[in-house]
């Protein structure tokens, strides 16, 4: 039984692609806790994932948006609030695909027009969707907008290639819409820099198995889930963090504070 923090609040849900999707894992919480919202994907993740077992679960309307279209976007947030009957209160862009990184091309080698294609999905396309709730007066005041990020921003993941380049881009739109955004109407704008998760995404990461393994012994409280992760992103959504804006939040079981810690020492003596 949720706790009703959401009750009366309306909302879209970007990137429910299977059960092992965070966006996934949010939208039967954001249920559980009393919210409206539509779910939407890009056309073929629609056709390669089953979101309308999710949408039959919670009761929600699937609207297919390509992220990187300004037209598909307008079309989006304009019939999510006739589908809701009225403006929203919080969006989650959970979105990312490297095109270079699928193909297996090296940092040294990669494709730049897939590089352009992977700062267009997973960066740019935050930028358009945060445009598009403005220019569609889509946003209640004091709403909620969080894309999810990861710490290879900030450092470097030599596996993660130009997904790293994307999530910085992620991220300092963040700050920049942020203020905008608060600006005008009081709306708060986030990333969440989450652990090293088994989604259908992170695990088409050469290497990942490993690096998780790792990350998990970097971090004190271990890594923090998906599910953990879809709790940080409702509460983020509640009115209990209405001064919380241009933000990176830290969701990682402590491993971006950590140097070294006893398990890698213990792994690295045997």
């Amino acid at each position: 039984m949720g706790n009703n923090i959401l009750k009366g609040k309306k909302g879209i849900i970007f990137g429910a692609l299977d059960e092992n999707s965070i966006a996934w894992k949010t939208a039967l919480k954001a249920k559980e806790e009393g919210a409206e919202f539509v779910l939407t994907n890009a056309p073929i993740a629609l056709r390669m994932g089953v979101i309308n077992k999710l949408a039959e679960e919670c009761g929600a309307e699937v609207i297919p948006a390509d992220a990187t279209s300004i037209e598909d976007l307008t079309n989006l947030f304009e019939k999510s609030m006739e589908v809701l009957g009225g403006k929203l209160d919080f969006v989650l862009h959970s979105i990312g695909m490297s095109p270079n990184v699928r193909k297996g091309k090296p940092y040294g080698d990669l494709n730049y027009d897939w590089f352009l294609k992977t700062l267009d999905i997973s960066g740019l396309s935050f930028h358009k969707v945060l445009q598009t709730a403005e220019k569609t007066e889509a946003m209640n005041e004091w709403g909620s907008i969080l894309a999810l990020s990861y710490i290879a921003a900030q450092r470097t993941f030599p596996d993660y290639s130009d997904m790293a380049q994307a999530k910085a881009v992620l991220e300092s739109i963040a700050r920049s819409y942020g203020y905008r955004f608060a600006k005008n109407g009081n709306v708060r704008v986030n990333t969440i820099s989450q652990s090293p998760t088994m989604t259908t995404a992170g695990s088409g990461v050469t290497g990942f198995d490993v690096f998780y393994d790792y990350a998990d012994k970097m971090s004190p409280l271990g890594n923090a889930s998906g599910d953990d992760c879809a709790n940080y992103i409702l509460m983020m959504f509640s009115d209990y963090t209405r001064m919380v804006t241009m933000q990176n939040l830290m969701h990682d079981g402590g491993f971006s504070n950590s140097g070294i810690t006893e398990d890698i020492v213990a792994a690295l003596s045997k």
